[in-house]
This record gives C-alpha cells, structure tokens and sequence, in this order.
C-alpha cells in the first residue's frame, strides 16, 4: 500500500498541494489536541499553520484498502480549485501514517443545518440561506463535471459532505470514492456501487435502466435538494401519515394536487424558493439517468423564474414500479425552454 502511494506521488509532477512530514502534523495539531469529528475513513482535527491559517486534517485510518481512498483525494482535489469545492492545502504520507490538510471550515457540514434535532439547538438556516447554499453546491459539482481538463464524478454527494466557511460558502468536499474520467466518456465503468445509501442512483443497482455516468451525481444532489427544501431526512419512518415515509413520493402528490407544502417560520420568498428546490429535485430524482438534466440544466433551473417550471413524472422508487408503457411522452428538461431573469 505504502508502495503504491509513493509511486503515485512521484508520478505527479503538476500537483499544488505541499507534502508535509508527519512531525510537521503533529506540530500543526499540538499533538491531536481537537478532534472535530471521526468516521470510517479515520479522524479530522483542527490544526493551525504557522502563517496563522486554520485547518482541518483529516487522519486517514489504517485500512485494509490499498490507499486508494487517498490517492483518489490527492489526485482530484490536488489539481483543481473552485469556490464550491473544499482546497487540499497538504498531504503527508510517510510509512503507514496518511494525512490531508484541508481549509478549515468554522461552520462545520450542512447536516447540521437540515437535521438540527441531531446537533441540539443549532438554528435552522432561512430557506433563502437554503436555496443560495443549494447554488453554490450546482456550481461546484458542474465545474467538477464540466470545468477541469477531466470529468470528475463525485459519488458522495450527501448534506455531511458540504462543507460551510465562515460566510455559508458551501464547498463540496471528501473525494474519497470520486473517479476521474476523460471529458468524451458519457459512460463509465465501475466494478462495485460506491456511495452513501438514501442518495445512490438506482442505476448503480439496476443496470437495465442506464449505465453509470455524471447522472448519478445529478441524482444524489436531487436528494440533497429535497432535504435542504423540506429540512428533513427523505426516508423517514416516523412519519404521520404512511404516505409522508417517503417524502419526495409524498410532496410529488401534494404538489400535484396544487396543495402548498406548509413551512414554519416560512416568507413569501422562502415558500417559493422552496417550490423551486422541490421542483428541480424531482427532476433530478427521476430514475432513469436519461430523464435527469445536466448539472448545467440544473443551475439553469436553479436560477430561472419558478413559473416557468414544469412538473416532471412522478420519482419511482425502483424499476419494478415502471408501468408497462413508461413515460414515453413526459418532457426531458433539456427540451424545457427555461428564461433566466
């Protein structure tokens, strides 16, 4: 493993971010004081350059994977720079000890925020402070699709993986399960289904409705839409009513009936911005990957007059739920004729 991350390393000759030792990490960490968080990858603490500059350094565990999770970060995040998207300020690798210095994010990740019953009484962020943090997130996963010398594919988009600085500036961050492919490849090629379940397109399980492509990053962010709108998980077993379970199925109908979906605390403008959100998630939610827009669409949309929205074809759960003639005649977005004001 170590061998392999040597290799690579010495092999790229156009990244930016610095190599650090691992004596320089300890000294930037005081020695691991403050941890901020821990998962399967390992643990961040805070850390401060000697400039000054906060960050975060994410400790990778010692797995039993070839170390291709951070080869995967390093090779990504080391050549690209986008607003939207976390900067790897460093790495170091040395023997078995793998780190990555990120800038440090004060306000943590955008689950806190959509799910505050997890975090205590940190207050929820206005719908408006919604819809510019669902902007941000388009831009930065269409420059990962569109904006570098390669298409990167993200696989990991989900409310834990944005990241917000000082400002609320979302940046999509852990690169970890991401592949890079040339621009001209439509579909890829993957050996396993790699992702977070709830946000995972369906084509990564059921092969005859699509192959893999950047449609699935349309679709995992389709659902982080849906609970930034409705500041809820999507799946959710606690529900009043049984047909609230699932909630993207549940508010498709409500819609459909020309019913508002009742927001606390909710502004004119917030209640629209919301309908908007909604909207567009279900779009970007529909299951077959060739009914999805392009991020790029998606930022049209986005931006565009909520009015000029039309509803799509209900999201299906599973291809099992496809009726017999499909949807033949429904609208693909990328022939809607959207106005940007």
């Amino acid at each position: 493993m170590y061998h392999a991350i040597e290799e690579f390393i010495q092999a790229q000759n156009n990244l930016t971010p610095i190599r650090y030792s691992y004596s320089n990490i300890k000294k930037m960490t005081k020695g691991f004081k403050e941890k901020l968080g821990e998962g399967g990858y390992g643990s961040v603490y805070k850390g401060k350059l000697r400039s000054g500059h906060f960050v975060a350094v994410k400790m990778m565990a010692n797995s039993k994977a070839n170390g291709q999770d951070f080869i995967n970060e390093v090779a990504t995040m080391g050549r690209i720079h986008h607003v939207n998207v976390v900067q790897l300020i460093g790495f170091c690798a040395e023997g078995s000890k793998r780190a990555l210095v990120y800038d440090f994010m004060p306000n943590g990740s955008l689950d806190k925020y959509i799910f505050p019953e997890k975090e205590g009484n940190i207050s929820l962020l206005s719908l408006e402070k919604m819809y510019e943090i669902s902007l941000g997130v388009a831009y930065g996963i269409e420059y990962l699709h569109r904006g570098c010398d390669t298409q990167i594919l993200h696989f990991d988009i989900k409310p834990h993986n944005i990241l917000l600085d000082k400002n609320f500036t979302p940046k999509v961050s852990d690169f970890g399960l991401a592949k890079s492919y040339p621009t001209d490849h439509s579909i890829v090629s993957l050996t396993a289904a790699r992702g977070t379940r709830g946000y995972m397109a369906p084509e990564l399980f059921y092969k005859n409705i699509g192959g893999v492509s950047y449609k699935a990053d349309v679709y995992s962010f389709g659902m982080l839409l849906m609970e930034m709108a409705g500041r809820r998980k999507n799946l959710n077993v606690f529900a009043e009513h049984s047909s609230q379970i699932y909630f993207p199925s549940w508010v498709y109908e409500q819609f459909n009936e020309g019913k508002d979906i009742e927001m606390e605390d909710a502004t004119e403008e917030g209640k629209e911005l919301s309908k908007k959100l909604i909207i567009v998630a279900l779009w970007c939610i529909q299951l077959k990957p060739s009914d999805r827009p392009s991020m790029n669409k998606v930022v049209e949309m986005l931006e565009g007059n909520v009015e000029l929205l039309q509803m799509p074809p209900k999201p299906l759960l599973t291809p099992q739920e496809v009726p017999a003639e499909e949807h033949v005649n429904n609208k693909n977005p990328a022939e809607m004729s959207i106005s940007i004001r």
